[in-house]
């Protein structure tokens, strides 16, 4: 069976979809609205994976307080921290609700 924890014996490592999810703000800026990863299932047949998104925070109030003003806010440059999770875990990130995707695989 296929499982996406990679301490479960079953885990296999592959492809992945990395998704960056952007929409506009108050102020009508194009912000990050979420960052999400899942694996490509190897089976044949249809999936449906469930991926819990997340967006990176700033660290301190006046950081938070200046971004707001300018519509700058914390992005991700390079989207193998979202794929790899590397050094993410001394990143502050806030949870973002999820998005579903359903696979065909052949």
């Amino acid at each position: 069976p296929w499982c996406q924890t990679p301490s479960h014996p079953h885990f296999l490592a592959g492809p992945q979809i990395v998704l960056s999810v952007y929409g506009p703000d108050f102020f009508g800026h194009d912000v990050v609205r979420g960052y999400g990863a899942v694996h490509v299932p190897f089976v044949p047949g249809r999936h449906k994976r469930t991926i819990a998104m997340f967006v990176p925070e700033s660290t301190s109030r006046l950081q938070q307080l200046t971004s707001w003003f300018t519509g700058r806010r914390p992005e991700f440059t390079d989207p193998k921290v979202v794929a790899q999770g590397e050094g993410r875990e001394v990143t502050r990130v806030r949870s973002q609700g999820f998005v579903t995707i359903s696979f065909n695989v052949m």
